[in-house]
């Protein structure tokens, strides 16, 4: 079986950046770039973030292009709260191996998509601004998209408002035209995520791996844990943004709901909001397949198998 090829937008951010990780880590993932976006810092962070983890495992071949700055209206919400003056506050992570591709993230995507061979899955783990853009001003790309997986929203209650989890609020505008596209969306919301905890034991595991990589993580799980039990009083932390691509690996790790879901983008209080489904009221056709229950187990299996799989080349040489 071929490898399923991605292009990862992300904000990276403590999960993000175990998402990166996984996708570089496990062969059934071919990741063709990444682009970066405002959301857990300001983008110009993010992409460093992301090459500085690209320099963790490794792989500077992967080719990373800055994105949005803002949402398509208003001002940009940065989750500098949670992640730390860096976006991802803990490990002392190594400096970027190459620099970041010349072109911005829309025709980043916008090219690889139309040049890729075969259709191309879009992963989005935080604003989805980028992703809005380029379907709105090129929707010749459309064809050229195997499905929109993205970690955002909730079937349950938010993490930013009572409402509205965090990726969702910081751009419900974008998020609107991604859920109004026509094309195959996956859904992984809060509602998934909180049940993917990175507890002790799984820390442990991560700092027993005795290389770069596994002692980082550690370290990045660490300051998040603490930063989730301060403003959440979460024991644990949900690491919210690998389950996307955890998705792709393994779908069967997941319980999925076709549903219809749509974002407010207009309530005074529910900004944000994400309106799933799930029991058929309102009459319409459904236009997401909604993530609702985790195999925690298996998740952090093939999380960590990953891991360490990217973190022995290093250790070695």
């Amino acid at each position: 079986m071929n490898p399923i090829p991605v292009l990862l937008d992300c904000d990276p951010g403590h999960d993000d950046a175990i998402a990166i990780l996984l996708a570089l880590g496990d062969p059934r993932i071919d990741l063709l770039g990444i682009t970066t976006t405002f959301g857990n810092c300001q983008v110009e962070k993010a992409t460093y973030n992301a090459q500085r983890i690209l320099a963790l495992a490794e792989r500077p071949d992967v080719p990373v292009a800055t994105g949005a700055a803002a949402p398509l209206a208003g001002a940009a919400h940065i989750g500098d709260f949670i992640h730390g003056a860096t976006g991802i506050d803990g490990p002392d992570l190594p400096e970027p191996l190459a620099p970041p591709v010349s072109v911005g993230a829309v025709d980043f995507l916008r090219t690889s998509l139309l040049d890729a061979p075969a259709p191309v899955t879009v992963v989005a783990t935080g604003p989805i601004t980028n992703v809005a853009v380029l379907l709105r001003d090129h929707p010749e790309v459309g064809p050229k998209i195997a499905e929109i997986v993205f970690m955002g929203g909730s079937t349950d209650r938010g993490n930013t408002t009572p409402a509205a989890e965090f990726n969702a609020y910081a751009d419900p505008d974008a998020l609107d035209v991604v859920l109004t596209s026509g094309l195959p969306i996956r859904m992984v919301g809060l509602n998934l995520s909180h049940q993917a905890l990175a507890t002790p034991d799984v820390v442990a595991r991560m700092r027993a791996m005795d290389h770069p990589v596994g002692r980082a993580c550690a370290d990045l799980m660490g300051f998040f844990g603490g930063t989730y039990s301060d403003v959440f009083d979460f024991a644990a932390p949900p690491v919210h943004d690998p389950c996307t691509i955890a998705a792709l690996i393994d779908p069967g790790l997941i319980t999925w709901h076709k549903s219809f879901v749509a974002v407010e983008t207009q309530g005074r209080w529910t900004r944000g909001a994400t309106v799933v489904d799930l029991h058929g009221r309102l009459d319409e056709p459904p236009n997401a397949q909604v993530a609702i229950t985790l195999d925690v187990e298996g998740y952090w299996e093939l999380v960590l198998d990953a891991l360490d799989r990217v973190g022995h080349p290093v250790a070695e040489k």
